[in-house]
């Protein structure tokens, strides 16, 4: 037993992630339960495992933090790997992504989700608890304006989850612990850097927050996520995480710049056997507006409730569209577009680490070849060189 075959089956079992504690046997998600097989992993055994995975110019910034953040492509299959020390020794929690370009088609959304990324300026949330999609709608978002506007795009993520390949627009991603060190110091440098789409994998503090909204009022259309269960939630907890003395300005730049709050939670269908996300729209209408300058948020359920002229969702609608859904999107069973594989993102290979994050190998030999210009802008295409095809591949 290795971590390669743990991974392929749990990759073969449909499961989301994969735990793994010394002295427990190996836990697998399959559609929201938790499942053990085999036998028990021993704790010398994981710390091998840890060692090689996260490297050995990394293994001291690993004992010191007793934690570790990294992305890797193992069996084929895009991982998301938290490394820890617990108190039976080192233990690891493994998210298994999605190897396809997610779009909102192939996400089961709404399409009226597109209307979201036609502004060119402001705040969309996308909320949730841990392990619901957010980060699967983000991408997706990003992915209906790569396929159809001539957009500067930078993407700050820890680590990245989803690879793009830039179509139309022209696309950047950095890792934060490789590429950059910190959220704080990559949205600086992204104000600097002429984008037009910001997307911030998560607002983990009143500082990111506060260049988030920064960011959103300055020209640039910004994408981020929070952990929330309902839009109204999401919104309090934004405001609740400053010091009291300024969350009435917060609120009020909070107002000013939001474009939508997406609110989602995933629920499996027997009859598709897959899971689908159900969701809740928020679009800032001017009562909406006002109650959030007024820190009213309870009162922003009623706006829900009536807001459906203006594009706005409650669960309870939304539940009952899916249901008159019959265009689903069934991995396996549905075609996939040109965009199925991702390509991965690494770092050149000249460049040291900027913290103790693991950094994967690079892939040399890419080409940029650009297209004719088409209406709407350029298109842009990734080449690997013949050389490199098949470790891509891998």
């Amino acid at each position: 037993m290795n971590l390669e075959s743990l991974i392929a089956t749990a990759k073969q079992q449909g499961a989301s992630d994969l735990h793994l504690e010394a002295g427990l046997p190996p836990a697998l998600r399959v559609r929201g339960s938790l499942r053990t097989m085999s036998e028990p992993v021993a704790a010398r055994t994981l710390a091998d495992w840890a060692r090689e995975v996260i490297g050995e110019a990394q293994w001291p910034g690993f004992q010191e933090r007793r934690s570790a953040d990294l992305s890797r492509t193992i069996q084929g299959v895009r991982c998301r790997i938290n490394i820890l020390q617990t108190a039976r020794g080192v233990g690891f929690a493994i998210r298994l992504l999605s190897t396809f370009q997610a779009t909102l088609e192939r996400l089961n959304l709404h399409p009226d989700l597109k209307r979201l990324v036609a502004q060119h300026n402001g705040l969309i949330l996308v909320s949730g608890p841990t392990g619901s999609g957010k980060s699967s709608t983000l991408a997706a978002l990003i992915q209906e304006i790569n396929l159809s506007e001539a957009r500067h795009i930078v993407t700050i993520e820890s680590p990245i989850e989803y690879s793009f390949r830039p179509r139309r627009a022209y696309l950047r991603q950095r890792e934060v612990g490789r590429d950059t060190p910190s959220f704080e110091q990559a949205l600086l440098d992204a104000l600097r850097e002429d984008p037009d789409v910001l997307m911030v994998g998560e607002m983990r503090d009143p500082q990111t927050m506060r260049l988030t909204l920064n960011a959103s009022e300055t020209g640039h259309l910004v994408m981020t996520t929070v952990h929330s269960s309902t839009c109204a939630e999401a919104l309090q907890r934004v405001v609740a995480a400053f010091p009291s003395e300024i969350q009435n300005s917060v609120a009020a730049q909070l107002a000013d710049c939001l474009v939508a709050v997406i609110a989602q939670r995933l629920r499996f269908r027997p009859d598709l056997n897959i899971r689908v996300p159900e969701c809740e729209v928020l679009i800032p209408t001017n009562p909406v507006k006002v109650h959030i300058r007024n820190r009213d948020f309870f009162k922003i359920i009623s706006a829900l409730e009536t807001g459906g002229e203006h594009g706005m969702w409650t669960f309870p609608r939304y539940c009952a569209w899916l249901e008159k859904r019959t265009n689903w999107y069934i991995p396996g069973q549905s075609p996939d577009g040109p965009d199925s594989e991702a390509d991965e993102v690494q770092a050149p290979a000249h460049l040291p680490p900027l913290a103790p994050a693991p950094r994967a190998a690079a892939v040399s030999g890419q080409k940029v070849k650009a297209a004719a210009p088409a209406a709407g802008g350029g298109r842009i295409e990734i080449e690997p060189s013949e050389g490199d095809f098949g470790k891509i591949l891998r």
